[in-house]
């Protein structure tokens, strides 16, 4: 390659490179810090929401968590042996989610972005004392 070509790729390259870190600052400040959200009742969170969950030792799994205006919800896990279901009841308490499952218990926080996309993290103690973490957005 001659030395003006290779100028010329470096050059391109760089403008490459540029462009892809500037796009990746916009999309990061669009995204902008988080704010929690204080949820008054189950209602204003039913419906359908998906995301992974993380368990200490295993590999993270994708989540459907279902929730109904009375409170009560069924999640599915996909594992790579299969799925997992599971069920139990959601009240509100301090603006925050308190989950009794049939295999333990957790506290969900909603959060908000400025664009007002919604997460709910949830933090959750198993039956056997495993430490389970998930993110979750609303299905649409």
């Amino acid at each position: 390659m001659t030395t003006s070509g290779a100028r010329s790729l470096s050059t391109v390259l760089t403008a490459i490179v540029i462009v892809g870190f500037a796009a990746s600052l916009i999309g990061c400040a669009s995204a902008g810090p988080v704010a929690p959200v204080a949820v008054s009742d189950v209602k204003s969170v039913a419906g359908t929401w998906k995301g992974i969950v993380y368990g200490s030792g295993s590999e993270p799994e994708q989540i459907v968590l279902t929730i109904r205006e009375d409170g009560s919800y069924d999640i599915v896990s996909a594992q790579t042996v299969g799925t997992s279901r599971g069920k139990g009841k959601i009240v509100t308490r301090d603006g925050r989610l308190q989950f009794e499952g049939e295999r333990g218990r957790g506290v969900g926080t909603l959060l908000k972005n400025p664009a007002g996309d919604l997460v709910m993290n949830v933090e959750a103690t198993l039956s056997d004392n495993s430490i389970l973490t998930a993110k979750l957005w609303p299905s649409r």
